[in-house]
């Protein structure tokens, strides 16, 4: 399949690639050495419409295509994987969810913000013991007067520490036990609620992670999304679409390694010529090209089978499976190539490596993605 971009799809690719080139990459090295959240950058990303890209006009959103959004994530996080992420939980995990399901209520008063990127979304599903096997939620919410108490603690939350509104999945009904999780939406400062400190991370360090906290966490019944007991199926469906964001992210730090060696292949030189001249750099140099042009067919694929209104589980698992494994490969090789000066910050290439990682660990490992392609493949 030959994937033939619209002229407005290109013209959001080349608007992502100018901005990352422009307003990320100045700041990209320092932001990653002190852990800095992108704050200036989240905002002007709202205001070009990339942190509600597939939100419809309605909702305030860029009323864009999947397509579109992938193309955009590459290049973001070309530059810098931790504003990829931070740009990708928003519009795949929590704007996507609220359009799909948030009542009318809940996408006048908290989607519209969100799309505009005016405020910023947490999605909060793993726990100390519920990470791949999210059914095990020990987070729970019992009933109260106007509304439900929360009580428990959620771990390894993207955007935990700066997010206006967190998207939180409690058990409501353990003899029910994943058809008795219910997801509600809890604003920040509400009592009850608090976060822990960031966590200190090898790679997507500008990303801000931490836990959260729940001690009699009284939300409101209207921010129930969807409805109670089906907060196990938003979070899933929720998530097939989030790993379309997560391998995109994949692609960009697999991109940057290609491009980073072969520009370095082609100054460098050892044994009288330019390293690019060695069969054994151009072995490793087709072997990164070929992997990322097929992770990126796999992604578009997902993408386009999506915007279709296709099913798109085994498709999105493929495309995250594949395309986080080829980001770790080609930060590897691009490391290698560039021999000592890769394992110094100044080439950048040993950030691509500690990047690389967390994508095949977040949005579902690649055990758990291995899992949902056979289970999918064993349904026809």
């Amino acid at each position: 399949m030959k994937f033939e971009f619209t002229e407005e799809q290109l013209m959001i690719q080349q608007t992502a690639k100018d901005f990352a080139t422009s307003e990320i990459a100045p700041t990209v090295t320092e932001r990653d050495k002190n852990a800095e959240f992108p704050f200036e950058i989240v905002k002007k990303l709202g205001e070009l419409g990339f942190m509600g890209m597939m939100v419809s006009p309605e909702y305030d959103g860029a009323g864009l295509d999947t397509i579109s959004y992938v193309l955009a994530m590459i290049e973001i996080s070309k530059v810098d994987a931790s504003v990829g992420v931070i740009m990708s939980v928003n519009n795949s995990l929590v704007c996507h969810g609220l359009e799909e399901w948030g009542s009318d209520y809940i996408k006048e008063k908290y989607l519209k913000p969100l799309a505009r990127g005016e405020k910023l979304g947490a999605f909060a599903l793993s726990e100390p013991e519920a990470g791949s096997d999210a059914t095990k939620q020990h987070t729970y919410a019992y009933k109260v007067d106007g509304g439900w108490s929360i009580n428990g603690i959620k771990n390894w939350i993207t955007n935990g520490v700066n997010a206006d509104y967190y998207l939180v999945m409690a058990q409501t009904d353990k003899e029910k036990g994943h058809h008795g999780i219910t997801t509600f939406l809890v604003e920040k400062g509400t009592p009850g609620f608090t976060h822990g400190v960031k966590e200190d991370k090898l790679g997507i360090r500008s990303s801000d992670t931490c836990s959260l906290s729940f001690d009699n966490c009284i939300v409101p019944d209207e921010n129930i999304v969807w409805e109670i007991g089906k907060g196990f199926n938003f979070a899933m469906n929720t998530l097939n679409g989030g790993r379309i964001g997560i391998a995109a992210q994949a692609l960009g730090i697999a991109e940057a390694s290609l491009v980073a060696s072969i520009e370095y292949a082609k100054t460098r030189k050892a044994f009288g010529t330019e390293i690019a001249n060695h069969q054994a750099i151009q072995f490793k140099l087709a072997d990164m090209a070929t992997k990322v042009e097929a992770a990126k067919l796999l992604t578009l694929n997902a993408a386009a089978l999506k915007d279709a209104g296709k099913k798109y589980v085994k498709e999105a698992a493929m495309a995250k499976l594949f395309a986080s494994k080829v980001a770790v490969e080609s930060a590897l090789d691009a490391v290698q190539i560039h021999g000592g000066y890769g394992y110094v910050r100044e080439y950048q290439v040993e950030r691509f490596l500690r990047d690389s990682k967390i994508t095949e660990i977040y949005e579902g490992t690649s055990e758990v993605q291995k899992i949902v392609i056979a289970r999918e493949l064993l349904k026809s």
